[in-house]
């Protein structure tokens, strides 16, 4: 394998990009930005996108490694001094790395004393030695899986009892980039008008074989212009399907209960022709901006953006109110890891239960909201089955008027009978769980 060149311009790309990921959501708007910066275009972008990535992939190994080294945890010392000793623990313990890298390293120590204080960067210069020479302790099965697949030791665990030997796919599949995924927006225009521009721009794509509307860029393309003009949209093939199991149409009344930052409300307004009422929820005030924005780009005019939290759902607008409602719940979002690699190391399974608390409530809302012979679909991207089953299990078991109605595509049958599952391994796209079901009189 060829050893790594970084010259001074990138590591301070990646510098930045790491320190803006902690304040910008999501990661990926932080590295064009600092990539932006530093003019890093090109296959040299391709590069240093690898590298942005792995470091997120690997981020609670490194932080692990930064605390050995330091005494102390990574997320107390300095912002600039924590991100280049991701990036120097990255570049000089997990590739192998030339001399001229090396010297760049070292260099680093003016750029950290510029950023912050020169005391940070001398601390950083005497530290960079142990970097470069450290060994880790790889003593127990649990660490060895873990450096190999960098995810925490439980996640790990609960994948095994989901999958058996199938798990090591699955984990396999989230370390491996998605390409970008954009659904066109037939209110503004037509797949083939999507397609022809990215033609135009000598872009490689496919057309996903499950939504006919959804398209995959193979190729490093910012699809900025065709956002603005509201053309397309991002959104995950899985995401994308949501709307379409629900199934809204012309003329009806829907909830999204959690909008933001408002993909599938945009979605059903296009199902249902920019025809009837959409009310779409959501309590953080950027994802309700950002919300407005899509909303407004892509033309849709039958949705009334609530800040409220989904659960006073009811009390805001009546009971018995709704056709349809969507519950694309809060959740864990483990499904999304291939797409937010340092999710991961954010995950803890100590959080599940109050996770699935909300869930439980707001699926209680879901339900005094709609109308006897109206449908729900409960989804959420976790692959998490407390998350899934086990909360669509509790509300059937509360409720004898719902009636689960069955799913058999576009992707595999589920644990639970009638409920639907998008693997990352078997469908090529983010993990996502579906369950539609109707109320009775």
């Amino acid at each position: 394998m060829p050893k790594l060149k970084l010259t001074d311009r990138q590591l301070y790309a990646l510098i930045e990009a790491l320190k803006l990921g902690e304040e910008v959501k999501p990661s990926q708007q932080a590295k064009r930005k600092a990539f932006a910066k530093y003019r890093v275009e090109g296959w040299e972008n391709s590069k240093l996108t690898g590298i942005f990535y792995s470091i997120q992939r690997r981020l609670g190994l490194i932080d692990e490694i930064i605390e050995e080294l330091v005494g102390v945890s990574p997320l107390i010392l300095d912002p600039w001094l924590r991100a280049t000793l991701r990036v120097a623990i990255e570049v000089a313990v997990f590739r192998e790395l030339n001399e001229k890298t090396l010297q760049h390293l070292r260099g680093l120590a003016q750029f950290l004393s510029k950023r912050t204080h020169p005391y940070v960067g001398y601390y950083y210069y005497d530290l960079l030695p142990r970097v470069v020479n450290y060994v880790p302790k790889l003593d127990t099965e649990e660490k060895l899986l873990k450096w190999e697949y960098f995810f925490p030791e439980w996640f790990i665990a609960r994948m095994r009892a989901l999958l058996g030997d199938e798990a090591e796919e699955l984990l396999k599949a989230l370390n491996e980039r998605l390409p970008t995924s954009i659904r066109v927006n037939r209110l503004k225009a037509s797949v083939e008008e999507v397609e022809n521009y990215l033609r135009k721009k000598g872009v490689r794509f496919e057309r996903s074989e499950r939504v006919d509307s959804v398209i995959r860029i193979l190729d490093p393309f910012n699809p900025e212009w065709l956002f603005n003009k509201g053309w397309a949209i991002a959104q995950e093939e899985a995401s994308a399907v949501a709307s379409l199991v629900l199934d809204p149409k012309p003329g009806e009344t829907v909830v999204d209960l959690a909008a933001a930052p408002g993909g599938k409300t945009a979605h059903m307004a296009e199902l249902m022709k920019n025809q009837g009422k959409i009310y779409a929820f959501d309590v953080d005030n950027a994802r309700i901006k950002r919300m407005n924005e899509v909303l407004k780009r892509t033309g849709v005019e039958i949705a009334e953006v609530v800040k409220a939290d989904g659960r006073k759902a009811p009390e805001i607008l009546g009971e018995r109110i709704a056709d349809r409602v969507l519950l694309d719940a809060p959740c864990t979002s483990d499904g999304t890891i291939a797409k937010n690699p340092e999710l991961r190391w954010r995950l803890r399974e100590k959080n599940i239960p109050k996770v699935v608390a909300l869930q439980k409530e707001l699926i209680e809302s879901a339900w005094k909201l709609l109308k006897p012979g109206g449908r729900l679909l409960y989804s959420t991207c976790s692959m998490l089955p407390e998350e899934n089953e086990e909360v669509v299990k509790w509300f059937l078991e509360r409720h004898e008027n719902a009636k689960l109605i069955p799913l058999e595509g576009p992707y595999d049958p589920d644990l639970l009978e009638g409920t639907m599952r998008a693997w990352p391994h078997r469908h090529k796209t983010i993990g996502f769980f579906y369950a539609l079901m109707e109320k009775g009189d």
